[in-house]
């Protein structure tokens, strides 16, 4: 009877939303009447009609979006029965424990997640093509224990029938969006926009029910310790791959490299065999307990404390890992990553040379943020190491330290610029084929001589920050074969590389046009935008969530922070900030009244950031 209401009322929802439209456009199209029937109104008569056609026609648009509008099928790699005897014999062994119909297809999909789907029809009343996903990720963290909880979780979905109004719920959700977002910027759009906030908390509220009935499942077949063991590892799993794909995939990926589709799932398995013992650590974390009204899930803390209250089984545990599953796994998950991993155009690279290069990569756009500093010293078009000993040589190693350490005395910033040295010091030794960084699953990459032993460059870099010991830094460098000559600058302009977002700004006026403002930590991205208000914060988080951030930054507007030479803060609320660049060209990024923010803080960040290159002692009103 409860599964019966909610389905009733996701259609009623969805019935009344549109029954809310009918019946605005009704009001205004006789209120529309009665005020051309008075003369005297006949002016705003044709502005409410206009709005009275504004409406429909955006009730219809969006029921058009939504006639075409269906959930698509996950890409993935389709298992076949012969292909994974026993994992089709386990699934569908648990779907006859549900008393449910097996899935029809079982595919295997690039993420840290499983789902299950339904392809129905008749809102829901007549059952279609059923799809098990299993994400690679899960297989390789979890034994098969645990996959069995996960396994009945999803079935548990089908048995609940929580999927025959998915197709009902994805359209539903579809169509409200569509006619509201048709409908932003006036009254009609507003009081729309009130109902589709009703409707999805609602539809959340449900899915949050239906996700502590599919649990029940699994306490029934896995057991209630590896039931709630499994909940609380899927934070962890994760965290893990967070990890892998921001601190070992990012930085090359960024660079236009890849690992192999060999490798690409194979360097996860290899960091979770490698990095035990911090994992470990974080099983030792309380369950998140975070949870959002607008969440479709519980929080992992409330769902394990669901558990406590549900019938207890006693189940074998089954430590071996899921993979076993599946012959030739790595040959799968190789075939995952070439279907369903957008490699574009990188090179592909096995993860020693991947690490090598993409390592090299990133020292090398540090090293060229000096050398484009040493040029500007020097007033030359570009800069390398030769430049740099020049102006040591020269006594001016200060001046160019002070650009990175504005805060330190001329002679305290000659000792801290030995950091900086090293590092353009190992960008040489890997230029002149000396050293390269060699790959690690527990730590950073290391840097090390081709024979394979360390390289510590520290010393010499302490000798070559002064001008009395630059020459024994350089008789050093030439022992070790490493020549001066082969470190150059590569980026003439300073790029986007290695920058995060830290805040954004809609609606800005930038030289007096209405712009978007992406803040990152090392430079602002602008591009034009509606003079309309609504919808900023959305617009923001769609375009930061559009790209990789270097690929955000050439397509649009980027001044660096490098290239600042002085700012003012004309104001600090709304802020508002002139900067001045070293070409001498001057960009005014002002924030407006009505602005949209992509987090209350980003006016503060963006001030945080200018401060830098505010005059000493500036005035701000």
């Amino acid at each position: 009877m409860a599964r019966s209401m909610r389905a009733a009322l996701s259609v009623l929802m969805l019935v009344g939303f549109y029954v809310l439209a009918l019946g605005i456009i009704v009001g205004l199209g006789i209120l529309s009447v009665l005020m051309f029937l008075n003369t005297s109104g006949t002016a705003g008569a044709a502005k409410l009609g206009f709005l009275t056609i504004a409406v429909a026609v955006a009730v219809v648009v969006a029921l058009w979006k939504v006639a075409k509008a269906k959930p698509e099928p996950e890409p993935g790699l389709p298992l076949s029965p012969e292909q994974a005897p026993e994992l089709w014999h386990l699934v569908r062994g648990l779907a006859a424990v549900a008393q449910t119909r097996a899935p029809d297809e079982i595919l295997l999909v690039p993420d840290v997640n499983a789902a299950v789907s339904e392809d129905t029809s008749m809102l829901g009343l007549i059952g279609g093509r059923r799809r098990l996903y299993l994400g690679i990720p899960l297989l390789q963290a979890m034994n098969l224990a645990q996959l069995r909880s996960v396994l009945a979780h999803e079935l548990g979905h089908y048995s609940g029938r929580h999927t025959q109004l998915g197709a009902v719920a994805y359209r539903g959700q579809t169509a409200i969006l569509a006619t509201v977002g048709q409908l932003s910027g006036n009254i009609v759009g507003w009081l729309l926009k009130q109902y589709a906030k009703l409707y999805l908390l609602v539809a959340a509220a449900v899915n949050r029910t239906q996700e502590l009935e599919a649990d029940e499942l699994s306490v029934q077949v896995a057991g209630r310790a590896v039931a709630q063991h499994t909940l609380r590892e899927l934070p962890v799993i994760s965290m893990a791959w967070n990890f892998y794909e921001g601190r070992y995939i990012a930085p090359g990926w960024e660079a236009g490299y890849a690992p192999t589709p060999a490798d690409f799932f194979g360097g996860f398995g290899g960091l979770l065999h490698a990095r035990t013992g911090e994992l470990d650590e974080l099983r030792k974390e309380p369950p998140p307990d975070e949870q959002s009204r607008w969440d479709s899930h519980p929080s992992i803390a409330a769902r394990v404390y669901a558990m406590d209250r549900m019938t207890d089984v006693a189940v074998p545990v089954d430590t071996r890992p899921a993979t076993s599953l599946i012959p030739r796994f790595d040959r799968a998950a190789e075939a995952v990553a070439a279907k369903a991993v957008d490699f574009g155009n990188r090179t592909q690279l096995p993860w020693d040379q991947f690490t090598a290069v993409a390592v090299l990569v990133q020292e090398q756009r540090q090293a060229d943020l000096v050398y484009r500093a040493a040029a500007r010293l020097t007033g030359s078009g570009e800069a390398g190491l030769a430049t740099v000993f020049g102006l040591v040589q020269a006594g001016r190693i200060g001046e160019l330290s002070a650009e990175f350490f504005p805060e330190a005395t001329r002679r305290e910033a000659a000792k801290l610029f030995a950091d900086p040295m090293e590092l353009l010091l190992r960008v040489a030794a890997v230029r002149s084929n000396v050293a390269y960084w060699r790959h690690s699953w527990t730590g950073r990459p290391e840097f090390v001589r081709t024979d394979g032993q360390p390289l510590n460059l520290q010393p010499i870099a302490a000798e070559a920050v002064a001008p009395e010991s630059l020459d024994r830094a350089a008789a050093h460098l030439a022992a070790l074969g490493i020549d001066v000559a082969a470190a150059v600058q590569v980026d003439k302009v300073a790029t986007a590389h290695g920058g995060d977002i830290v805040g954004g700004l809609a609606n800005m006026s930038v030289n007096g046009k209405p712009h978007d403002v992406l803040i990152l930590d090392n430079g602002l991205i602008m591009r034009p935008c509606p003079k309309s208000t609504d919808n900023g914060k959305d617009r923001l988080l769609e375009w930061a969530r559009s790209a990789p951030v270097p690929e955000l930054a050439a397509k649009s507007w980027f001044v660096p922070f490098e290239e600042v030479a002085s700012a003012k803060i004309v104001k600090v609320s709304p802020i508002r900030v002139d900067l001045t660049l070293r070409d001498g060209s001057v960009v005014a990024v002002h924030e407006a009244w009505t602005g949209d923010r992509l987090h209350k803080t980003s006016a503060d960040v963006l001030h945080e950031a200018v401060k830098p290159f505010l005059p000493e002692n500036a005035g701000v009103r």
